[in-house]
């Protein structure tokens, strides 16, 4: 599902650019994706979908911090949660953008969430969104998990 998924985001410039479902389908398929992988990827778009469209009465700039659940920690695992609060503490990914994206990685019924899979759900959500990521987001998100053990912090 992920390789659809980048594979959209490198070939589509926006969401509005990607053809309907049915020729969608379609073209992934001549590609040479798997049906059961294009059929998962479709509907977790679709789930992000709404969930980028749909009213929220989640504030956009929040002073408070996220308590996660039990259920929440033990599928996400400590690295992507502090990924995610990292994101969130530099001002890259706002209190609503959070929560679509832990709703997202949770609907992956991975566990824990790997970091890579993590940072495609996250550019996936601004991408939704028709936002591009700043150089700092981009930087971290096109990070490998091996690159970022020899990255020195400023």
């Amino acid at each position: 599902m992920f390789d659809i998924l980048v594979y959209l985001y490198e070939t589509y410039y926006r969401p509005d650019a990607c053809p309907d479902t049915a020729a969608l389908t379609k073209k992934l398929s001549a590609v040479g994706f798997p049906e059961d992988e294009i059929s998962e990827a479709l509907t977790w778009l679709t789930g992000l979908a709404l969930t980028s469209t749909e009213p929220s009465a989640a504030p956009v700039i929040s002073a408070g911090f996220r308590v996660y659940a039990q259920q929440e920690i033990a599928a996400l695992g400590t690295p992507a949660i502090g990924f995610i609060q990292f994101l969130e503490s530099a001002g890259l990914l706002n209190a609503l953008q959070r929560e679509i994206v832990v709703e997202r990685a949770l609907v992956v019924n991975e566990s824990p969430m790997p970091l890579d899979k993590l940072r495609i759900i996250v550019l996936m959500m601004l991408w939704s969104q028709g936002a591009e990521p700043d150089m700092l987001m981009f930087d971290e998100l096109l990070l490998s998990d091996d690159d970022s053990v020899v990255r020195l912090l400023h």
